[in-house]
């Protein structure tokens, strides 16, 4: 990460220990490894019993606060969970954001359920029509952003564009880049290529007026070659290009080990080359990235994958703390205003009161978590 250095240590960051395949053991064993290792300040949320147990057994007991929290999302769990379960460990989690307590949320649970659980907490930035998932792509000479990868299916035009505004921000903190490149995904690189959404946003990308460096569509051949440092597309295109793109690499990494364990010229060209092979396979691997991160809302999170080991949730960590450094939520609350054209700003504000309405009309809050306790006990 080489964002902006504020100069001031972030709050803490909250963890839900009780979300991905492996909890509580390889996330607490995580969010040790990144209080070590990283020096990140840290609150696990989860069951305080089962916690303490597992800190202790790391030899950090009474180092890390734990806020108690008992009732967790299951990875089978979609969005309604949110308001099954209103004190879920992603709910007080979130909850510690909005008071202040912590400055990110990080989660290896379904991600149906932490989106929907911290959209209804956290609430969307003032602006923001439609949050969206950035993903890194593992691109030379530096990484690419892709969004949106899941949060939101079906777009408008209007969302597209914010979506390189949100991609713009995350790039300018997450990568360092003062300038970051957007191309929007597409079938073509014609401005005419795509579909009637496609088509729109490209025509008010290209106007000028929207804040960000436009630079025309790309393809799906585009998406590891590093061409732009953020890509735009809806939440289900970008859904499936991210999982193929995963497969695709799981299967060329295979290949290659079983090339390289086929003959003994092969094992001794492989030893030659090792260095390089470990760069190449620490480069690909996803728990290098720490995850996905949901942008547009009021606090930052990070959403792991459900199979995260404790690396990958270390790594998690490290992200949201970086991220909170950086001040990214400002500085997507400075992109976002930016590419608000008069036009633009109408309709944001036509759905700003349909989504204000309808959190009115979706029933009573859920009850207020409980409020943490100190560290160590």
């Amino acid at each position: 990460m080489t964002g902006q250095d504020t100069g001031a240590q972030p709050r803490p960051v909250a963890i839900d220990t009780m979300g991905g395949d492996h909890a509580p053991e390889e996330v607490v064993a995580g969010a040790v490894a990144a209080f070590r290792e990283h020096g990140v300040r840290l609150l696990l949320v989860g069951p305080a019993p089962r916690i303490r147990a597992e800190l202790d057994a790391h030899g950090v007991g009474g180092e890390i606060p734990v806020v108690h929290a008992e009732e967790a999302l299951a990875m089978d769990e979609g969005a309604l969970a949110s308001w099954r379960k209103p004190r879920s460990t992603v709910a007080v989690a979130c909850h510690l954001i909005k008071t202040g307590r912590a400055s990110a949320l990080v989660s290896a649970g379904t991600t149906a359920g932490v989106v929907a659980t911290s959209r209804l907490r956290l609430k969307a930035q003032q602006g923001v029509m439609r949050p969206a998932i950035a993903v890194t792509l593992p691109t030379r000479p530096r990484p690419t952003v892709l969004l949106d990868s899941g949060a939101t299916a079906d777009v408008k035009a209007e969302s597209l564009v914010q979506f390189a505004a949100l991609g713009t921000a995350y790039a300018q903190v997450a990568l360092g880049v003062e300038r970051p490149r957007v191309g929007l995904l597409s079938i073509g690189a014609e401005p005419a290529k795509g579909n009637k959404v496609v088509r729109r946003a490209h025509e008010l990308l290209a106007s000028g007026q929207q804040g960000v460096e436009f630079a025309g569509n790309v393809e799906g051949d585009d998406l590891l070659t590093g061409k732009v440092d953020v890509v735009v597309t809806d939440g289900f295109t970008g859904n499936v290009a991210l999982k193929t793109m995963e497969g695709a690499v799981r299967m060329a990494m295979a290949e290659l080990s079983a090339a390289i364990r086929s003959s003994a010229p092969a094992k001794a060209g492989a030893l030659l080359q090792r260095r390089r092979l470990r760069e190449l396979r620490e480069r690909l691997d996803s728990e290098t990235y720490g995850g996905g991160v949901l942008l547009g809302l009021n606090g930052t999170v990070v959403i792991a994958h459900g199979a995260s080991n404790a690396r990958a949730v270390a790594s998690a960590c490290v992200l949201a703390h970086d991220l909170a450094a950086g001040r990214i939520v400002e500085r997507i609350r400075d992109q976002i205003a930016a590419t608000r054209t008069s036009r633009f700003g109408r309709r944001h504000a036509a759905d700003k009161g349909d989504r204000d309405r309808g959190d009115r009309d979706t029933g009573p809050q859920p009850e207020q978590p409980p409020a943490p306790p100190d560290a160590g006990q």
